[in-house]
């Protein structure tokens, strides 16, 4: 008798549960600013992670070719501005047209010199800074301040681990010719310090991405998922390390 009232009991409470976590689910989506959030989130740490896989090849034989596509960019950017209901979307890919510009700079003419890499990349910094002042582009100047972060602490972790020399090997190595270079880093990569500073400076990133989360406004979450995609680029990039000197 008890198991049989026990297994009624489990067989109306859990239909009930699942209603009322879909009824949740369908409430919290619909809610504008959460849905937003969501979709800002993953746009930002999309624009940090995989454009550069595609930038990078490109800066390297037609690095003109990526600069000139900073001018489309910026276009769609302002196109997609005009009307409400794509105006984060164009904020969003304005921030994105200052972190595409200054790659194609860099990388394109510059990237034999480390020492100026974070400056270059900086080069939006000063108008970024005095849009958020002004309040004017927020989602899209705080993804470029958050990918500009992550990628100061990616250059700090080549300071500190002695990575330097080898980005100097390989950007005037022919590219035939890397893969002992590769090896070199990597085993460099691999050493306590290596892997300290690795697990140190991932935390540091979560940290901030997280101290931005919670003020849950879309800008500040726009600069949460460009920080954040920074562990699963530079993650993306030791992979192809990897596989490239398999």
């Amino acid at each position: 008798m008890l198991n049989h009232t026990l297994l009624s009991q489990l067989t109306t409470f859990f239909p009930t549960l699942r209603e009322n976590f879909l009824n949740f689910l369908i409430s919290w989506w619909w809610q504008k600013q959460k849905r937003q959030n969501v979709v800002v989130f993953f746009t930002s740490a999309f624009l940090v992670s995989i454009p550069v896989f595609f930038q990078a090849p490109l800066v390297r034989i037609f690095p003109s070719l990526s600069l000139i596509l900073t001018l489309l960019w910026i276009q769609l950017s302002f196109s997609l501005k005009r009307q409400p209901h794509t105006y984060f979307w164009g904020d969003i890919l304005w921030g994105f047209s200052w972190s595409w510009l200054c790659g194609s700079i860099y990388w394109g003419w510059l990237r034999y010199n480390p020492a100026i890499h974070i400056p270059i990349e900086a080069i939006g910094l000063p108008f970024a800074l005095w849009c958020i002042w002004k309040g004017w582009g927020l989602i899209g100047n705080y993804f470029y301040l958050g990918s500009l972060i992550g990628t100061a602490i990616t250059d700090l972790y080549f300071y500190l681990v002695g990575l330097i020399p080898y980005w100097q090997e390989i950007m005037v190595s022919d590219p035939t010719l890397v893969k002992p270079i590769l090896q070199g880093a990597i085993a460099q990569v691999q050493t306590v310090g290596g892997i300290s500073w690795a697990v140190l400076l991932t935390n540091v990133l979560l940290g901030i991405s997280l101290s931005a989360l919670v003020k849950k406004e879309s800008h500040y979450i726009a600069f949460a998922g460009a920080v954040l995609a920074t562990i699963f680029t530079d993650a993306l990039f030791l992979i192809v390390a990897y596989i490239g000197v398999s």
